[in-house]
């Protein structure tokens, strides 16, 4: 029996394009996550996972879209493998089915590990380029989630010995939020 062919998408933000990714390619199904590469919390990834059946092929544009480092994309295609599902990584030309050679699973290790450190320089120049516009003045961080009528009254329900952990739930910040606020004011 001929195995299905499960495509698995990841974007880093919602506004990304999805559709350059598997573009070209046949597929009975397509899992798509839009989460960052460092997030373990993928749920399709999780669904794609628990989806895929011996004979089945998983189909990913390149190695940086299944995993956040060499580690867990080890340990991916080894699971998918084990269970007799062959995956193909698009950008890279290269496909595992469990019976790899020795060649294969270093070049599995090699481009792996070239994809982590494309990762560490971007960013480590994300870093620079903050640095830098900071510098400028150009950088000022996020926006303020709270305007100063409410900061005010954060800092008057602390004075008045409210929980910190409740003035923060009824305020829609975390408690670490909620004491930038707190060391702001000092």
């Amino acid at each position: 029996m001929k195995g299905q062919r499960i495509g698995y998408v990841r974007v880093s933000t919602f506004d990304q394009n999805v559709d350059r990714q598997l573009d070209g390619q046949s597929l009975d199904r397509i899992f798509t996550d839009k989460a960052s590469g460092k997030d373990i919390n993928r749920p399709e990834l999780d669904a794609m996972l628990a989806f895929a059946r011996e004979g089945d092929t998983v189909v990913v544009h390149s190695m940086d879209r299944l995993a956040r480092n060499l580690d867990d994309l080890r340990k991916l295609v080894q699971s998918l493998t084990k269970r007799g599902v062959r995956i193909e990584f698009v950008k890279e030309s290269l496909a595992f089915s469990g019976e790899d050679s020795p060649m294969a699973n270093l070049m599995l290790s090699v481009m792996g590990a070239f994809a982590e450190f494309e990762r560490a320089l971007i960013r480590e120049r994300q870093r620079e380029g903050i640095a830098v516009a900071r510098q400028r003045g150009a950088y000022r961080g996020r926006k303020r989630s709270l305007s100063d009528e409410i900061v005010a009254e954060l800092h008057r329900r602390v004075d008045d010995g409210e929980r910190k952990a409740v003035i923060a739930r009824d305020l829609g910040i975390s408690r670490e939020t909620l004491y930038q606020y707190l060391r702001a004011a000092t």
